[in-house]
């Protein structure tokens, strides 16, 4: 699931990644929550997206009601959610989530595919939903995909 070594970046990525080290200013990074129940999923998601030069892990969290604080505490771009996570569940964490901090993008990452999760997911605000098994390469996509969406109004 996880362990195809760090993914790849190509295009705006990797001229961002280079350009700095000419002009000494790092790029800037995209801030990710984490929240999932399971420490070692948690930890295999922040080794990942920690290996991206563009991609910062700002907190992992275990259950709903942490992610919540969290997400308000230090205000990430995205909150990478759990569908099935004690503490409230992920509807209603992303529902939280996205009133108190409106600005933060969510994204669902979920061993469960049935359409109800899904749709109960997509009307508490979440924008993109993985499951867990997806490549590297597309979880990281999805990171990107929905904080570019969010800058160019297309969200």
């Amino acid at each position: 699931m996880f362990g195809g070594g760090p993914a790849t970046t190509t295009g705006a990525a990797d001229r961002a990644g280079t350009d700095w080290v000419m002009n000494r200013t790092p790029p800037p990074r995209l801030r990710v929550l984490v929240a999932d129940d399971n420490p070692v999923i948690g930890d295999a998601l922040r080794a990942l997206l920690e290996s991206e030069p563009d991609i910062e892990v700002v907190a992992v969290a275990l259950d709903a009601g942490e992610a919540v604080a969290l997400a308000e505490l230090l205000s990430p771009e995205v909150a990478l959610l759990d569908v099935r996570i004690p503490g409230g569940g992920g509807a209603w964490m992303a529902r939280e989530i996205r009133r108190r901090v409106p600005h933060t993008r969510l994204m669902a990452f979920s061993a469960h595919s049935d359409t109800r999760s899904i749709a109960q997911m997509a009307s508490a605000g979440v924008t993109e939903y993985l499951v867990k098994g997806s490549p590297n390469t597309e979880i990281v996509a999805a990171i990107r995909r929905i904080c570019a969406n969010s800058a160019n109004g297309t969200e």
